[in-house]
C-alpha cells in the first residue's frame, strides 16, 4: 500500500484493469449480476433455477413447477465487505494480506464503476467499523482507495475477528438486492456460517479468502516464536521437528476442508487467493470459475 491513493489507483488501472479490459469486458454482467423486480414472464422450472423464484400458485394450478422471470436491473449495486482485522497484517511487504485486500478491492470497485454501477464498502474489525455508501464514478473509487490506505488494523485484543457481526452488518447495510464480495482470511470461529447463509437469501454473495502461503505450509525455519495476531498468544515452536510439521499440516488440512464445507452449505461462490498470486490472473480465474459454477 505504498504511495498516494491516486498513485495506487493509477498503477492498478495501468497494470491490472487495462490487462483485464479485453478478457473481462462485460463478463461481470453475465457472471455477477443482480435480479430485477419487474415481472416479465413465467416458464417451466429447471434444476438450475433458484427455488425462491417458483410461483407456487401457478405451480399448483398447472401441476408443474413454474418460475417467475424478471427484467434485469440495468444498474448493479456491489458491496465490498472487507476484513480489516489484525490477522490481515500477516506476511512480508509488499505481499501482506491487507495489501492484497486493498488492491483486490480497488480493482473490483473500478471494474464495476466503469460500467456505471454503484459500489459501496464496509471496513470492519472488532473495534472499528466504517461504511462507505454505494456510489459510482472514478472519484468515488479514489475516495474508497483513500479510506482503505489510511485504515489500520486494531491491536490484538485477545479475541478473534467477529466475522458473524461483520456479516450481520453487511445484511443491515445492503437494503436492496446486491452483489456482495466478502474479502477476508476467515480466521476465527466458524459461527459465521448461519449469518453467511442468511445473507445469500437476499443477495448474490462471493467469498474471497486471502491467505499467505506460509499459512498453508510452514517452511523449516528452525526454532521460532509464533504469535497469534488476533489474540496475542505466543508459542515457541521447532519448525524443523517432523512430528510438529505433520500435526500442523493435519490442522491446516482439516481447517481447509471445514471452511470449504461451510461455504458449500452457505451456497456462496467461494475463491481462495494467495498473496503471491498475480492479481490479474486471480481475477480472470474467479470469473471463469463462476461461469463454470453457473453452467
Amino acid at each position: 500500500m505504498t504511495g498516494t491513493p491516486d498513485r495506487l489507483l493509477r498503477r492498478l488501472e495501468w497494470n491490472v484493469i487495462r490487462r483485464l479490459h479485453g478478457q473481462l469486458q462485460g463478463a461481470y454482467r453475465t457472471v455477477f449480476r443482480g435480479t430485477g423486480i419487474d415481472f416479465a414472464d413465467l416458464r417451466v422450472y429447471s434444476p438450475e433455477d433458484d427455488v425462491r423464484h417458483i410461483d407456487w400458485n401457478v405451480t399448483a394450478r398447472l401441476d408443474e413447477p413454474h418460475v417467475r422471470q424478471y427484467t434485469e436491473d440495468r444498474e448493479l449495486t456491489a458491496w465490498l465487505v472487507l476484513d480489516q482485522s489484525a490477522s490481515m497484517r500477516f506476511g512480508a511487504a509488499p505481499h501482506r494480506k491487507d495489501s492484497v485486500l486493498v488492491e483486490l478491492a480497488v480493482c473490483l470497485a473500478r471494474l464495476f464503476t466503469q460500467g456505471g454501477n454503484r459500489v459501496g464498502a464496509i471496513l470492519y474489525d472488532n473495534r472499528f467499523q466504517r461504511v462507505i455508501p454505494a456510489r459510482t464514478g472514478r472519484t468515488h473509487v479514489l475516495h474508497l482507495t483513500h479510506e482503505l490506505t489510511k485504515a489500520t488494523a486494531a491491536p490484538a485484543d485477545g479475541n478473534t475477528t467477529n466475522l458473524e457481526a461483520m456479516l450481520r452488518l453487511a445484511a443491515a447495510t445492503a437494503r436492496r438486492r446486491s452483489l456482495i464480495f466478502v474479502i477476508s482470511d476467515f480466521i476465527g470461529d466458524l459461527d459465521w456460517e448461519p449469518a453467511l447463509t442468511r445473507l445469500t437469501h437476499r443477495h448474490e454473495v462471493v467469498a474471497i479468502r486471502v491467505v499467505d502461503p506460509m499459512e498453508l505450509e510452514l517452511p523449516d525455519l528452525g526454532l521460532v516464536l509464533i504469535e497469534d495476531a488476533e489474540t496475542g498468544e505466543q508459542l515457541l515452536a521447532d519448525t524443523s521437528d517432523p512430528l510438529f510439521r505433520q500435526r500442523l499440516q493435519a490442522e491446516v488440512t482439516g481447517r481447509e476442508h471445514a471452511l470449504a464445507a461451510a461455504m458449500r452449505r452457505a451456497t456462496v461462490t467461494a475463491h481462495r487467493m494467495t498473496t503471491d498470486e498475480d492479481l490479474t490472473r486471480a481475477l480472470v480465474g474467479m470469473v471463469q470459475s463462476s461461469k463454470r459454477r453457473r453452467a
